[in-house]
């Protein structure tokens, strides 16, 4: 059994329009949000094989704070300048070049390509993957296996279930 999680990264500050979009930071919603949903994920699954994260500012941030509540050493994480604004054939294909011996993977990205993604493989569709949110879907075949709708969701978690 593998098991996929998708994270998009917590809600970025767009109070300095002249800052580059790769280099926005985090604003204060996103700073409050990402250790709850970080420790809520590390409550609900054991420690990745691999976590694999968008360079971007605000996705590193919060790629870090998940990667410390799952004791995932941070000099382990792959920085993939082509999860930055990914499109859902992009996320499928590195997906699908994982080694077989990657059980738990973990993506932190961008809308729209982690919703596109979501629901091209998994067997139930998600709207939208809110900042900060987390998918975890399972499936019974190799990574290089991938087609339709294999995956099955495991759980959908996001702040606002949580917190007002």
């Amino acid at each position: 059994m593998r098991e996929l999680i998708l994270i998009r990264h917590a809600k970025s500050s767009w109070s300095n329009p002249e800052l580059d979009d790769f280099d926005r930071p985090l604003n204060k919603r996103g700073k409050r949000d990402l250790p709850f949903m970080a420790n809520l994920l590390s409550s609900k699954i054991n420690k990745p094989d691999i976590i694999i994260s968008s360079p971007a500012k605000r996705t590193k941030l919060t790629t870090i704070e998940f990667a410390d509540a799952l004791k995932y050493e941070n000099d382990k994480i792959v920085w993939d300048k082509k999860l930055y604004l990914a499109s859902s054939g992009v996320i499928i294909k590195i997906l699908s070049q994982l080694n077989d011996e990657i059980n738990l993977a973990i993506i932190i990205g961008h809308n729209p390509g982690l919703t596109d993604v979501q629901n091209l493989i998994c067997n139930k569709e998600i709207e939208n993957i809110p900042t900060c949110g987390i998918v975890c879907m399972s499936i019974d075949k190799k990574w290089c296996e991938l087609s339709g709708k294999d995956f099955k969701l495991d759980f959908f978690e996001y702040p606002k279930k949580y917190l007002k």
